[in-house]
């Protein structure tokens, strides 16, 4: 039996991992069908503590990996697909070994929430190249330029706030003739002097692909059909964000959008903690991610030694 089994490879799970290690739990990590998670489809940060200079995404998660290992973390590259998380032994059934669930005390779920995007092959093809779904994490590189958002929530108003001190543009492209958000932040947009909206529109393609940057968006008009074309530096989807929580349902609570409830870190039911995006709908940040991982740890450590 395992003492400590973290699921998820990103900076949650990760610096859960080194904590973990560090007490002498030797923790396993199950890093998932994205080892690293969002961050290693950032391209450079510049906000995450102790570099100077930007470091890739993929380049920190590495590091951030590299140290588990070093402090006595092990892992395994598979994804759960079935669970019992009540009482103990915890049991955990992985997609590459059928029948053979593995058994802990304690388990710290850092699985992560998935940006929501268009589909576009345009979209995926131009992420990290002008496309993303973090305006905290992106913005600063577009200082001075012309963005658009896409959404009508409250999400979306909050990344056009953002960025409207940063970019020399806000476009907010939205769907409908009304945005979805409060009364309060759609004022905020409304009357914001560097921020315009687009009603009625959806985004058909981003351009320019053969270019291998953003240089604007073609919009279809949702009441004529007629098409038209933005030049545009960057496109921030703000269009919501999915949990990464449907093998937890029915054991673990979730909230109404399916973001785990945590008490701190604690869920539940004892000895499972989650840490990270999972069940963070508001910050979404590396680095405070990498705060609920360590305190993960330490909930886990304090569970596993009380119940020897």
């Amino acid at each position: 039996m395992e003492n400590v089994i973290i699921i998820g490879g990103g900076p949650a799970g990760l610096t859960a991992a080194i904590y973990a290690a560090r007490a002498n739990l030797q923790p396993l990590v199950i890093e998932g069908p994205l080892p690293g998670g969002q961050l290693t489809q950032t391209t450079d940060i510049e906000n995450f503590p102790g570099f100077v200079e930007p470091v890739g995404g993929f380049d920190l998660v590495q590091s951030m990996r590299q140290q588990a290992e070093r402090v006595g973390a092990r892992f395994v590259m598979d994804e759960v697909v079935g669970c019992e998380l009540a009482g103990t032994p915890k049991r955990l059934h992985l997609a590459g070994v059928p029948g053979a669930p593995l058994e802990a005390r304690a388990v710290i779920v850092a699985t992560g929430a998935s940006a929501r995007y268009l589909g576009l092959e345009s979209e995926q093809r131009l992420m990290s190249k002008g496309v993303s779904g973090c305006a905290t994490c992106d913005g600063a590189f577009f200082r001075g330029r012309r963005v658009a958002v896409v959404g009508g929530g409250d999400t979306a108003m909050e990344d056009a706030l953002y960025l409207a001190r940063l970019a020399s543009q806000v476009t907010v492209i939205h769907r409908r003739e009304a945005f979805r958000a409060s009364p309060v932040m759609a004022a905020r947009v409304l009357k914001h002097e560097k921020i315009r909206v687009v009603w009625n529109a959806i985004v058909r393609e981003i351009l320019d692909v053969s270019r291998e940057t953003v240089t604007g968006v073609r919009l279809q008009d949702t009441r004529t059909g007629a098409e038209s074309t933005l030049d545009m530096d960057a496109v921030f989807m703000a269009i919501g964000h999915t949990p990464n929580t449907g093998v937890f349902k029915g054991q673990l609570t979730l909230d109404a959008e399916g973001y785990l409830v945590a008490d701190g870190t604690r869920t539940n039911l004892p000895g499972v903690f989650a840490a990270g995006d999972v069940q963070d709908r508001r910050y979404r940040q590396a680095v405070t991610a990498a705060g609920t991982g360590c305190m993960a740890a330490l909930e886990a450590q304090r569970y596993v030694s009380e119940h020897d």
